[in-house]
């Protein structure tokens, strides 16, 4: 029996030029796709793609509706079609909710709410025309269980969680399945810059204590639970999984 394949297929990434995203727009361009890789970091989104056989990278604000589209659109134009769309784009910064300011809450729903929906309201309808496609979102077991210190974050990715499930009710006829990968604390970029602040390490570092498995996820690791959804069985949809090392278990 052979295994999971892309081969011939097209995959777009979002926050695809470092840390978890750069995981799996190698791990996808691995299973034979060529890869849209998206971020605002438009260098680091080309130099992520420069290493793999069919790829291009593509600078967008997520949170930007406009900048979205042109995205999209520059992504077809390149690679012809969007069979798998990855939402991975994401951003925090750990405070006490009392500490905000509004304007942290404006980023904080721009990335990681927005910018899924903007995505799949633009990318989405190509899989429609197509009558296929995998969308799959990445999420956080903050959406979950909620988190200290993240309570805008926590509610930006509990809405892509209910997002993502609705999604996958509207686009079954059409042949599209949605899922939504949950990460627990990972080893990234973004986790080395929330670990600089004034608490940052001692919060790791009671997470990590209090993870069953005892260390940080592998971005490796996401990115495989991101390819289970994009490559693995078509039947599956409207499904969230958890890759937290048993942090946030659930009966």
């Amino acid at each position: 029996m052979s295994g999971p394949s892309l081969d011939g297929q097209v995959a777009l990434v979002t926050g695809g030029a470092r840390g978890i995203g750069r995981a799996i727009s190698e791990r996808l361009a691995g299973l034979g796709a060529a890869v849209a890789i998206v971020d605002l970091d438009e260098p680091g989104a080309r130099a992520a793609a420069e290493g793999l056989p069919r790829a291009v990278g593509l600078g967008a604000d997520v949170g930007d509706y406009a900048s979205t589209a042109d995205a999209v659109d520059r992504a077809v134009r390149a690679l012809g079609r969007i069979d798998v769309l990855v939402c991975n784009a994401g951003w925090d910064k750990m405070q006490p909710f009392l500490e905000n300011e509004p304007a942290l809450w404006d980023r904080l729903i721009a990335v990681n709410l927005l910018g899924v929906l903007n995505f799949c309201h633009r990318a989405v309808p190509h899989m429609v025309e197509g009558r296929s496609g995998r969308v799959v979102t990445v999420a956080s077991d903050a959406g979950r269980a909620g988190s200290s210190g993240e309570a805008v974050y926590s509610a930006c990715k509990g809405g892509v969680i209910a997002f993502t499930k609705a999604l996958a009710r509207e686009v079954a006829r059409f042949g599209i399945t949605a899922n939504c990968v949950c990460p627990g604390p990972t080893d990234t970029p973004l986790l080395a810059e929330i670990r600089s602040e004034e608490t940052g390490e001692k919060v790791i570092d009671a997470i990590v204590r209090a993870t069953p498995l005892r260390r940080l996820a592998r971005a490796e690791e996401i990115a495989e639970a991101v390819a289970f959804f994009a490559a693995g069985p078509a039947h599956v949809t409207g499904q969230v999984l958890s890759v937290s090392g048993g942090l946030t278990m659930a009966g």
